[in-house]
């Protein structure tokens, strides 16, 4: 038997561990979730509910057309936002793969050094309410993340470095193709892996981002999915700390079911699309990051 055959079981074992550790915490969450609330404060968190209870959903179920008008802003703003973010992020790196560009040294070190500094919140604010009147408007939920992460163009450019020959783009030069052709013909279509990868990460930054709702918008309409819950978690807590003639306000509320409902609800759609992603997910980032 050889060495390598020998080692798979130990492999296959080290796995399947890991894997256990990342869906481990997923299952506590949802069994949370489902657990009464006198359970969860009498015995802590557990693996299998001690008592059963629904009382989190039929709460945020009591909320469903506001919930579907949240889930249906998160849906426009992250597929908006993800395509310009990788269309944006792509026409940036390309120019810089290529070792004829005259300054390609200077807009990489401004690309890095975007990682190092930023413009900082207050200054930032005021240039998108003040300037750009971005406040209360989609365009706060979808323009603060377009501005692009530097980390993915380069890890973009990397790839076009390391992944598509020279010689594919001299051939198309010799046979009359325009720059905009070479890009969108033979580029994009060679670089799925790492656009695949780099979709996946901008997808998860607009549904998780919950920070620009809180800062620009102030209209209930406009809240997204992330945003909508953490206003009723605050309303929650409110009506708990607050008492009427004696009596608590939110006594029933399901207080810690509640949040980890919000949890289950918000990460389902992710981990849903995640297995559409896997397999460029490893290839992209592993080839786009090698330096």
């Amino acid at each position: 038997m050889k060495t390598n055959d020998m080692n798979q079981p130990v492999v296959h074992t080290i796995f399947i561990l890991l894997a256990a550790l990342c869906v481990i915490p997923f299952l506590l969450l949802f069994m949370s979730s489902i657990s009464s609330e006198s359970s969860i404060v009498n015995n802590g968190y557990s693996f299998w509910p001690k008592e059963f209870s629904l009382e989190a959903y039929t709460y945020l179920w009591s909320q469903k057309l506001a919930m579907f008008h949240s889930y249906g802003i998160t849906i426009l703003i992250t597929v908006v936002g993800t395509f310009a973010g990788l269309l944006i992020s792509a026409l940036l790196a390309y120019p810089l793969s290529r070792q004829d560009l005259p300054i390609r040294g200077i807009l990489s070190f401004l690309v890095f050094f975007t990682l190092l500094f930023n413009g900082g919140l207050v200054p930032t604010y005021l240039i998108y309410t003040e300037v750009f009147h971005m406040k209360n408007t989609l365009m706060a939920l979808i323009i603060p993340g377009l501005l692009t992460n530097g980390f993915f163009i380069l890890l973009i450019r990397t790839f076009f470095s390391n992944s598509i020959p020279v010689q594919i783009i001299e051939s198309a030069y010799i046979d009359g193709a325009s720059e905009f052709k070479i890009f969108y013909r033979m580029v994009l279509p060679l670089s799925l892996p790492i656009l695949a990868t780099i979709g996946l990460m901008l997808t998860i930054n607009y549904w998780n981002d919950w920070f620009n709702g809180l800062v620009y918008i102030t209209e209930p309409q406009l809240f997204s999915i992330q945003n909508l819950l953490n206003r009723m978690l605050s309303n929650i807590q409110f009506l708990q700390q607050n008492n009427l003639g004696g009596q608590s306000m939110a006594v029933n509320l399901p207080m810690n079911g509640v949040r980890m409902a919000m949890a289950v609800v918000g990460i389902l759609p992710l981990i849903l699309i995640y297995p559409f992603f896997q397999k460029y997910f490893v290839k992209g980032l592993t080839i786009g990051a090698v330096k």
